[in-house]
């Protein structure tokens, strides 16, 4: 189903929805339950892109600290779900996908799954999306009695319904990662809505999450990938990940790339341009411009998110385009330069402390939010991104490239 589409119904069909629902509730009077101790089953809904799983990493670890007994079910859409797997971020069995290629399917795994969670009993769902009405409809359908998810207050145009139980304001000011951590918090708080019992808690340093390559399986694929493309094995390998994804307006222009590019290449790095199948073509247009044999096209190369870890540790540097690879790098050492300008680095940056985030600053940037369901008012013309000149970002990719090359020399014995 088209992302437009599914827009299109989440807003208007998922409204009246969401009416319905919060009225029957509201004739019931039920009033939201205290959290047992040990509860046995909480739901975590998380829709959204891969990328977002990582920044979560720290609300998965702070959930299986305070409920170490608790079975954590994740439902996630079917396209998003191997870096669940790939993290361990809960059983097999406790993850659930809706498969949203078409509408008849996306229907029958809702009903399928709302049955299941009402049969299993599931104490708590905690509501990770941020305004969307299907997430919050699933929340009262699988039958938990507290229901925690964000809030838009008094914000207008983005009615879902007055049925979660333990709501939270979004706050457009804080990272995403600790607002996730806020929704742990009002599974254990009576502070509601605004949870004011909550811990103040700093942003994330870690995502706490972890996929563990032995030595012998790096070596493997590096002497695989060096086989494949022998003209970057005596190199130091650098990733640009140049394509858009579901939202092209996020993308550096192809020509800054090829610049940069350009200037490793000169410089003696090699070059690597990764992304899915369908960015071959972008990547034979840069090739096209670049024209090095020490820049190699890698669209497609790696099959699996575990794949492309590999090539993460392979590499020294990711430079890219904000989306899933810069968060995925964060599971690595790698070196990331990520852009930013449509969306913001303070709200959806990677977490650590090997990333560099590049925003120009313009009075319009940021300019996709919650609160305007990610739709841009630049019609494609990102000046945000485009202003990003080339030149420093080659510049600065060559100090740390060259500092990671110059050996550490300690005092004399």
């Amino acid at each position: 189903m088209k992302l437009q589409t599914q827009r299109f119904i989440d807003r208007w069909l998922g409204q009246l929805l969401c009416a319905v629902v919060s009225g029957w509730v509201r004739m019931a009077g039920a009033k939201a339950p205290v959290l047992a101790a040990q509860p046995r089953n909480i739901l975590v809904i998380l829709l959204s892109e891969m990328g977002s799983i990582v920044l979560a990493g720290p609300m998965f670890a702070e959930l299986r600290r305070r409920y170490p007994t608790a079975a954590i079910h994740i439902l996630q859409l079917k396209k998003n779900q191997e870096v669940s797997k790939l993290l361990r971020l809960s059983q097999d069995e406790h993850l659930h996908s809706l498969d949203d290629s078409s509408g008849a399917r996306l229907l029958g795994d809702i009903l399928r799954f709302s049955l299941r969670m009402r049969r299993l009993g599931v104490d708590a769902v905690v509501d990770c999306e941020l305004f969307s009405r299907v997430s919050a409809l699933l929340s009262f359908a699988c039958g938990a009695p507290l229901r925690i998810g964000f809030t838009p207050h008094t914000q207008e145009g983005l009615y879902r319904g007055s049925f979660i139980n333990r709501a939270i304001p979004y706050n457009p000011y804080q990272h995403i990662s600790k607002q996730f951590l806020s929704l742990v918090d009002a599974l254990s708080g009576d502070s509601v809505p605004r949870n004011k019992a909550a811990p103040i808690r700093p942003t994330p340093s870690h995502t706490e999450l972890a996929v563990p390559f032995s030595e012998l399986e790096q070596a493997t694929y590096r002497a695989q990938l060096h086989r494949d493309h022998p003209t970057i094995a005596q190199r130091a390998l650098v990733l640009l990940y140049a394509g858009g994804g579901i939202l092209p307006e996020r993308a550096w222009p192809a020509a800054h790339y090829a610049r940069v590019a350009q200037g490793l290449c000169a410089a003696g790095f090699a070059v690597g341009l990764i992304g899915l199948k369908d960015d071959a073509q972008l990547a034979k247009d840069l090739q096209a411009q670049i024209q090095s044999n020490a820049c190699i096209d890698l669209t497609g190369y790696t099959r699996s998110i575990r794949e492309l870890l590999m090539l993460f540790y392979a590499a020294q540097l990711l430079i890219t385009n904000d989306g899933g690879p810069g968060h995925f790098a964060t599971l690595t050492p790698i070196q990331t330069m990520v852009f930013f300008g449509p969306e913001t680095g303070r709200l959806y940056g990677p977490l650590g402390s090997r990333n560099q985030i590049m925003e120009s600053g313009i009075a319009c940037s940021p300019c996709l939010s919650a609160y305007n369901h990610r739709l841009t008012f630049c019609d494609g013309d990102n000046q945000c991104l485009k202003r990003i000149a080339p030149d420093p970002v080659l510049a600065d990719a060559l100090r740390y490239l060259r500092a990671e090359a110059t050996p550490v020399t300690g005092a004399a014995p």
